[in-house]
């Protein structure tokens, strides 16, 4: 995926003041992955959480009228090369269909929410080698019939 020119601003300005996702997510009392789905412009800011940001960063105001704007979303159309990225598209090719069964026989027909949805990131310590552990939430929506 690449970054247009406002994220590759946010991210800079965030590196040079040595700040993390979770720091601008304390302050504006947002969780770091949407801090982070933010500056990568996944996500829109109310006016108030965009010109905090945009202050905290050191940027122009045009900057944060920008960050309320509602995104274009998602990685497009082509499968990801970042390797990272990448194990995710892997997870999903090999356990989706397992996973969408599952929810089916636990739901009923229907699907997960992308929108009322929260997802995080811990670490989790292993003598074996450290883990990372995602945890999805999704309000499930039903499909309806009429």
């Amino acid at each position: 995926m690449e970054s247009g020119e406002t994220t590759r601003k946010l991210l800079a300005a965030k590196k040079a003041k040595g700040l993390s996702f979770a720091d601008l997510g304390n302050a504006i009392g947002r969780d770091e992955v949407w801090v982070a789905a933010l500056l990568y412009r996944q996500a829109s800011a109310s006016a108030e959480e965009a010109s905090y940001v945009a202050a905290e960063l050191g940027l122009d105001p045009d900057v944060a009228e920008e960050l309320t704007e509602p995104p274009v979303k998602g990685l497009g159309p082509v499968v990801p090369t970042d390797p990272l990225i990448y194990r995710f598209y892997e997870i999903m090719q090999v356990y989706g269909m397992p996973l969408k069964e599952i929810i089916h026989e636990k739901f009923g027909d229907g699907i997960m929410s992308a929108i009322d949805f929260t997802v995080k990131v811990d670490k989790e310590e292993d003598p074996y080698g450290d883990r990372v552990r995602v945890t999805l939430s999704g309000k499930f929506l039903p499909y309806r019939r009429w």
